[in-house]
């Protein structure tokens, strides 16, 4: 189903991303892991071709996606949705309109230039919020949300587009642990339910484990880890990371039970 051979990405003389390779054969729950300046952002955004790739190949259902130019790029970015840490929205616009934005490259110049949505996209867009439960939030403007809600409707913009995959930048990264467990919650529910393959930027190891079928780890562009998530030991740990020896598994901490993700080396390994 995906196919990724050797992925490079390089700025200047440094590899943001460094021959990546790894497959999925069918639809799955996939989180990247790894310190900040791994590389998980920028595969993400080569494959939603936001970032061009400098060298390798990314097939999705037997198309190198990082080939595709003008309107074809444009119809894969519709099938790939992409899900950023800070949601993205028109902060003084209204919450359905903000979702309904997933459809504006199938929309005339004219429609999009003076607001006007079909009765199909109205209904389509309240049909999502409703699923994601806030529903009642539609007529809000999006900047008077919190921020977990702000980023279902993130999410309900994403689906709006009705996309093979989603993908989504470090979610949660900027949300209080219960928030940050609703956004997850959904996410794994969207895959469950729709069958979308969903990969994730994730900033710890448990909520790696707790919600994904797969997990790879990247440390310094390199795929250092391809696994499942009842592999990530504590050696393993050290090797996606870099640890040293002060390296505590009992000592950190997680996004979900303790406290908000935080950027600190030791808030993003093994609890």
């Amino acid at each position: 189903m995906l196919h990724v051979k050797n992925v490079t990405r390089m700025f200047g003389q440094k590899a943001a991303v460094d021959n990546a390779s790894f497959s999925v054969e069918k639809s799955a729950f996939i989180g990247i892991i790894g310190r900040s300046g791994a590389g998980k952002s920028t595969f993400l955004r080569m494959m939603n071709r936001l970032t061009d790739a400098t060298s390798g190949t990314l097939e999705f259902e037997g198309r190198n996606v990082l080939a595709l130019k003008g309107a074809e790029m444009r119809a894969w970015q519709g099938q790939c949705a992409m899900i950023f840490q800070q949601f993205n929205l028109v902060p003084r616009m209204d919450v359905a309109s903000n979702v309904m934005h997933g459809v504006l490259n199938r929309r005339s110049t004219l429609a999009t230039m003076f607001n006007l949505w079909s009765e199909a996209d109205i209904t389509r867009a309240l049909t999502i919020l409703d699923r994601l439960g806030i529903a009642e939030q539609a007529p809000k403007r999006a900047e008077a949300l919190s921020g977990g809600q702000q980023q279902r409707v993130a999410i309900a913009r994403a689906l709006m587009q009705d996309p093979k995959v989603i993908l989504a930048d470090e979610p949660i990264a900027s949300l209080d642990p219960m928030n940050a467990q609703i956004v997850m919650d959904t996410l794994r529910r969207i895959h469950d339910e729709d069958g979308r393959m969903v990969i994730a930027n994730l900033h710890t190891l448990d909520t790696a484990r707790r919600y994904c079928d797969r997990v790879i780890g990247m440390r310094d562009g390199r795929i250092v880890f391809d696994g499942a998530p009842d592999q990530l030991t504590t050696g393993v740990a050290r090797d996606i990371y870099g640890a040293d020896g002060s390296f505590n598994e009992a000592a950190t901490s997680t996004a979900i039970d303790n406290g908000p993700a935080d950027t600190t080396y030791a808030s993003t390994l093994l609890a």
